[in-house]
């Protein structure tokens, strides 16, 4: 099945009074208020007999997020490397990203980027002839919920995500790749949000599987130490932090701008744990004189504040998901947390 039957939930916690940080969002409070971005979802999600009989039961698949126009300049930093990002290396060389940015499970990397790259060769076929691409595939590990003995995404799921992508509205929650993602101790998955800054617009998409149950916070405020127990017992691993922004930025600007999506994370509630790889990716979409200097300050406080947001639309988005071995992952209890933000004048 290439469509989550676990549809998100709403509404989104911006309409129901949230407001996370001064800034106001884009039009969609999502990563394509910056132009030309678009996001694309393939979710896999079958129930099999366990191997080598069947394929398991799965809950993961590819999410693309699709950048107008490339090569553009970008920038790459880590908070903790227990994770993976492909061509991150290329990035933090030369200061460019040349393909979508594809998300997935930890062991099906390989295989979605042999998708990216037929979806490189199938955009240019100079690529392979003239000069090689190196794809972006970021990962996180759903095995929790997944079956991850079976690779159960195709090459092909790639170049279905690149061509399915939109603007607004896109699934956010247990879709994509986020599927069979837990974070907080709670379902989590793909989240976005956005800021306007000094007429420019930062947009986030994040792949949520990070953190324990006690350490969440909403806005601020510890709901975490109030809710009744999630439901891994022990810290989620991981997190991509994708950041796209018209501000014409240089490649180390951007690297700094990515660094600061660590700073939303762990207003959310995110130690950064030993085993937990927090990767962040930021890319520009403009040329022209470049910000720079005290310039970033609004770029980084619009980052950190669209990547709490974005997180916490994953948390909110995400219902139930059942996966393997019986395995059940909550949804985050709406009507709870609503009563502990009135509670404490955040709504």
């Amino acid at each position: 099945m290439h469509e989550s039957p676990a549809k998100p939930r709403g509404p989104r916690l911006r309409e129901l009074g949230l407001r996370i940080g001064e800034l106001e969002p884009g039009a969609t409070d999502s990563i394509v208020d910056v132009a030309g971005v678009r996001v694309g979802h393939v979710t896999i999600w079958r129930d099999e007999a366990e191997p080598p009989e069947g394929r398991g039961v799965a809950r993961t698949g590819v999410t693309a997020v699709v950048p107008g126009s490339l090569p553009l300049s970008a920038g790459v930093a880590v908070l903790n490397g227990a994770g993976e990002l492909t061509g991150s290396h290329e990035i933090r060389e030369w200061g460019l990203l040349e393909t979508p940015v594809y998300l997935t499970s930890t062991m099906a990397v390989g295989r979605i980027y042999d998708g990216a790259v037929e979806v490189a060769v199938r955009g240019n076929p100079r690529v392979g002839v003239d000069d090689v691409v190196i794809p972006v595939v970021g990962e996180c590990d759903d095995s929790h919920l997944s079956e991850a003995r079976v690779v159960q995404v195709e090459a092909g799921d790639a170049a279905q995500a690149v061509a399915g992508a939109t603007g607004w509205p896109f699934d956010e929650g247990a879709v994509g790749a986020g599927a069979g993602m837990s974070c907080l101790g709670w379902k989590g998955g793909i989240g976005s949000a956005s800021r306007i800054a000094g007429g420019h617009a930062v947009g986030v998409l994040v792949l949520a599987n990070f953190g324990s149950a006690r350490q969440l916070r909403f806005g601020g405020v510890p709901v975490g130490e109030f809710l009744p127990g999630g439901g891994r017992s022990k810290p989620a691993g991981s997190c991509i932090a994708v950041v796209a922004t018209d501000t014409p930025l240089g490649a180390g600007s951007l690297e700094r701008v990515a660094r600061r999506a660590g700073l939303g994370l762990a207003r959310t509630g995110s130690v950064g744990h030993h085993g937990s790889g927090e990767i962040f990716l930021a890319f520009s979409t403009s040329r022209g004189d470049e910000v720079a200097g005290r310039g970033l300050d609004p770029i980084f406080a619009a980052t950190v504040d669209a990547t709490e947001e974005a997180v916490l639309n994953a948390l909110w988005a995400a219902p139930d998901v059942e996966g393997r071995e019986g395995r059940l992952e909550r949804g985050l209890p709406h009507d709870q947390v609503l009563d502990l933000l009135r509670a404490r004048g955040v709504l």
